[in-house]
């Protein structure tokens, strides 16, 4: 039908309009946005070549049939002070008077006015607290009126109720005139215009609105018409909203609306997808503060952990210090020369230097190694969780649709890491030969012992023989000092062997404490890395998802701003013709 009466010009418009309008329906669907709105806007695309719909709405007992039956000139709709309308009336063109049920709580009442052939008039049920389903059929069938006639009444204009409706209608961008009726029942013309201009004045404090307002008696113009009574007809003020409506009924006029009531949809439905998009990134940027705090956490619990190895290394290098301090203790009590006679014996010295210095050492490090591991794999798991906790916060913010984590989703294998660490341990402690060493002393200290017998008896023997056999007191006194630095190197020598084997033990202990240190370090670095690497890895959907949401969310925003001015444009050049 729109097609039929467009100029070039227009239709240009009309075809601009079908593009813009098609784009955004795609972009709703994209966007998963209300089923609502998605339904107002299909219905306005397919009401662009629909006739021309003006909807009458305001509360029950407002005059709302009684307005359309004086538009009419006939009592075609039932008229009465209790909700009379239960369904949607559909007024159309045709050649006899007939009812016909449409569907979705509507009818329609075929007239042959030619105010009909090309306009619909809709009668709705009244809006008010009482009758909800009236007013919800009322509410769905807003968004299809091409121009909105609001009847309200002179003897309670503008009420609460009513204004809440007005910004319904508002929202949906719709041409808005306000019928103030029954204004027969007030006593003067200055009364009547004191409340005409009340209701202007609400109607821009409370809406912004500067609609116009036509006051009407529509039961004397509907008894004038059917009288064909002048003065009265002129007295109920319908001929102005007559002449309104027949002026607006104009073609020029009516495609105009026609127009611009789909735009006035799509503006509303592109701002409601913009302000969820909107919405949907502000929850994002909580997202991104919580990977950041998330990074943040991660760092911190590396360094508490790099501290806690460092501390926790000590209590191994005590061991090891242990070990040192007990082998110190059993060389200077078993090298001395009041042990000589025990130290003759085959493996005695280094027996005991096995047994009581280094037999225990491994056990004590595995001990505490695995304590070490212990500790590792608990922080890692307690970090984990306090992760997990701030994810499963922003899961319900997203009401499941982003890929979050599991409260426990890695695998912290307490087995794998002591086994790990042990095995350096071990590795370490193989480079001291501590078997190797028990023998080296046992053969070290039985020479030592021997020389300290040996020397001493040369020299007594060598000091008697000269004594015994030579009367040159020169001979005597240099083999005197002779006997007298045997028996001296005797007696020195345990010392000079306990001191050079206490050193050599120091040095190789410290060896050992070094290559201890050197392979735990890597080790429970490496732990450390993995678990860091473990955790990243297991963010990884989560962070990718806030990166590409934030990417797709910015670029519809983009799109819908790019439609919006588009509209805004459209309705420019609409209303310029």
């Amino acid at each position: 039908m729109l097609k039929r009466i467009l100029d070039v010009a227009r239709g240009q418009l009309l075809e601009t309009e079908r593009r813009l309008l098609g784009d955004l329906r795609v972009v709703l669907v994209r966007l998963e946005a209300s089923a609502e709105g998605q339904k107002a806007l299909a219905r306005s695309i397919a009401q662009l070549d629909e006739l021309f719909l003006l909807v009458v709405v305001g509360e029950f007992n407002a005059g709302k049939s009684a307005v359309i039956n004086a538009l009419l000139g006939d009592r075609v709709l039932e008229e009465g002070v209790t909700p009379t309308t239960s369904r949607i009336g559909l007024l159309r063109h045709g050649p006899v008077v007939g009812r016909a049920p449409a569907g979705g709580g509507s009818e329609v009442i075929t007239l042959p006015l030619d105010l009909l052939r090309d306009t619909t008039i809709v009668d709705t049920p009244g809006t008010n607290a009482v009758m909800r389903d009236h007013e919800a059929l009322t509410r769905d069938f807003v968004p299809r009126s091409d121009l909105v006639l609001f009847v309200t009444s002179a003897d309670r204009p503008f009420t609460e109720s009513e204004r809440v409706f007005l910004e319904v209608i508002q929202s949906w961008g719709k041409k808005i005139v306000i019928v103030l009726n029954k204004v027969d029942i007030l006593e003067t013309p200055e009364d009547v215009g004191q409340v005409v201009e009340f209701v202007k004045d609400k109607a821009l404090a409370l809406l912004g609105l500067r609609p116009q307002v036509f006051a009407v008696s529509a039961r004397q113009a509907r008894r004038a018409k059917v009288e064909s009574n002048d003065a009265l007809l002129r007295g109920s003020g319908f001929g102005a909203l007559e002449g309104f409506v027949t002026r607006t009924l104009h073609e020029a006029l009516r495609v105009r609306l026609k127009l611009l009531n789909p735009l006035g949809v799509a503006l509303r439905v592109l701002a409601e997808a913009r302000q969820a998009v909107d919405a949907r990134l502000e929850l994002l940027k909580e997202d991104v503060i919580t990977l950041e705090e998330i990074e943040g956490l991660l760092a911190l619990h590396r360094d508490d952990l790099g501290r806690g190895v460092r501390h926790r290394m000590a209590s191994v290098e005590t061991a090891v210090f242990e070990a040192e301090k007990r082998g110190r203790g059993f060389l200077e009590r078993s090298l001395r020369f009041v042990r000589v006679v025990d130290l003759v014996g085959r493996d005695g010295v280094g027996a005991g230097f096995a047994r009581e210095v280094v037999a225990d050492l491994p056990r004590v490090v595995e001990k505490r190694v695995d304590e070490m591991a212990d500790w590792m794999v608990a922080s890692e798991v307690r970090q984990w969780q306090g992760i997990a906790d701030r994810l499963q916060r922003r899961q319900a913010a997203h009401a499941d649709r982003a890929p979050i984590p599991a409260a426990a989703p890695l695998e912290f294998d307490l087995g794998r890491v002591v086994k790990d660490v042990r095995r350096e341990a071990h590795r370490a402690l193989d480079t001291y030969d501590h078997a190797a060493d028990s023998r080296r002393l046992s053969a070290l200290a039985r020479a030592a012992a021997a020389g300290t017998v040996v020397l001493p008896l040369a020299g007594v023997g060598l000091a008697v023989l000269v004594l015994a056999t030579s009367d040159t007191a020169v001979l005597r006194g240099g083999v005197l000092v002779a006997a007298a630095l045997l028996c001296a190197t005797g007696f020195l020598l345990l010392a000079l062997v306990r001191r050079h084997a206490s050193a050599d033990f120091g040095r190789k202990i410290a060896d050992l404490r070094g290559m201890l240190a050197s392979r735990l370090k890597l080790t429970f670095d490496k732990e450390l890395e993995q678990g860091q690497l473990r955790a990243k890895e297991a963010l990884s959907p989560y962070s990718r998802y806030v990166r590409s949401e934030g990417e797709r969310l910015r670029g519809q925003r983009d799109e819908l701003a790019t439609l919006q001015r588009g509209f805004e444009a459209l309705k420019t050049q609409i209303e310029a013709r």
